[in-house]
C-alpha cells in the first residue's frame, strides 16, 4: 500500500559539507531535522516538497556557545537545550520564557531553533525574541558564509532571502542591554498557537516587536520612538494599535489583537519600570 510518505525521497548527509554540497548539486532539496513542521503538513495533506535532506545527525549545529561576546546558538539546538543552557539564561532569558511556551515536552524535545526560522510562520515564538534581540541568522553555502539581521530575513508570508544552496546554521545574539520582557496570548496557558506574542527590552531606546500581527514577525519603530523620546504609553498604544497589521484568521480578529497588542504594551511598560 502506497502512503504520502511512500512518495518521498530522503537524503542523509554524514557531515555539513557533504549537506551543503547535496543543496548545492541536487536541488530542490527541503532540510529537515526535528520535523514537528513537516509532520502537520503530512497530516493535514498541505505538503508541497517532495525531496528532503535530513540535517538531524549534524551534531556540530546543536552548539550553544559565547564567540567574540557573541552568544551563538545553533541552528540545531532543540528547545530543551536552549531551555537548560547557562548561557541563554544569562545573555537572553527570554528566549527560554519563549522555548519554554512552544508546544509540548515532546516539541521541545525535537523542535529547532532554525525550523522555528526557516518555518517563518509569523505565529513562531521565538522568532519575536530574535527580532528584539538584533540576532544575525548565519547562512552557509558550499562558497560562503553570510550574516543577515534577523529583521532583514523575512521577505514576506513564510518567505525570506536564503537560497535553495544555504543552510541555516546558527543564530548569533550581541549583548543586550536593559530588561527583557517575553508574553503568549493563546487559547490556553499552554500547547496552543499564538493568537499574539510580543517580546520587548526596556532600554533608552526601547524595543518591541510582535508575532501574529502581520505577515511576518515585526519590529514597531513608530511605536518605539514614542518611548524613547519620553512619550506616554497611552500614546505609545494608540500608535502601536495603528502600526500593526492583523488579520481576522481562525484563531482570532483584527480588532482583538489591536486590543491585546497595545494592553501587552501597557503591561510590559508597568512591569519594567
Amino acid at each position: 500500500m502506497r502512503t504520502i510518505i511512500s512518495q518521498l525521497e530522503l537524503r542523509r548527509p554524514q557531515s555539513l559539507t557533504e549537506a551543503l554540497k547535496m543543496l548545492r548539486d541536487e536541488e530542490p532539496l527541503t532540510p529537515i531535522a526535528g520535523c514537528t513542521d513537516v509532520y502537520v503538513s503530512v497530516n493535514f495533506g498541505t505538503l508541497t516538497s517532495r525531496r528532503f535532506i535530513d540535517i538531524d545527525r549534524l551534531e556540530p549545529l546543536r552548539a550553544i556557545q559565547l564567540s567574540d561576546d557573541m552568544l551563538s546558538i545553533g541552528a540545531l539546538a532543540s528547545y530543551t537545550s536552549i531551555i537548560r543552557s547557562p548561557l541563554v539564561r544569562e545573555r537572553l532569558p527570554i528566549l527560554i520564557d519563549a522555548a519554554r511556551q512552544i508546544g509540548g515536552i515532546q516539541i521541545q524535545n525535537r523542535g529547532t531553533l532554525g525550523g522555528n526560522i526557516a518555518n517563518g510562520s509569523p505565529a513562531g515564538d521565538s522568532l519575536p525574541v530574535l527580532a528584539v534581540a538584533e540576532a544575525l541568522v548565519v547562512l552557509r553555502s558550499v562558497d560562503e558564509e553570510r550574516r543577515v539581521p534577523f529583521t532583514k530575513f523575512y521577505t514576506g508570508y513564510r518567505a525570506s532571502i536564503m537560497r535553495p544552496d544555504e543552510l541555516i546554521v546558527a543564530v548569533e545574539i550581541p549583548p543586550i542591554a536593559g530588561n527583557q520582557w517575553f508574553r503568549k496570548v493563546g487559547t490556553r496557558a499552554a500547547q496552543a498557537i499564538s493568537k499574539i506574542v510580543m517580546a520587548a527590552v526596556r532600554a533608552p531606546a526601547p524595543r518591541i516587536a510582535l508575532g501574529s500581527v502581520a505577515e511576518t514577525v515585526i519590529r514597531v519603530p513608530r511605536t518605539e520612538e514614542v518611548l524613547a523620546r519620553g512619550g506616554a504609553v497611552d500614546e505609545a498604544a494608540r500608535t502601536l494599535r495603528d502600526e500593526i497589521r492583523p488579520i481576522d484568521d481562525l484563531r482570532s480578529t483584527e480588532d482583538y489583537r489591536r486590543a491585546v497588542a497595545a494592553n501587552l504594551l501597557r503591561r510590559f511598560w508597568a512591569d519594567t519600570t
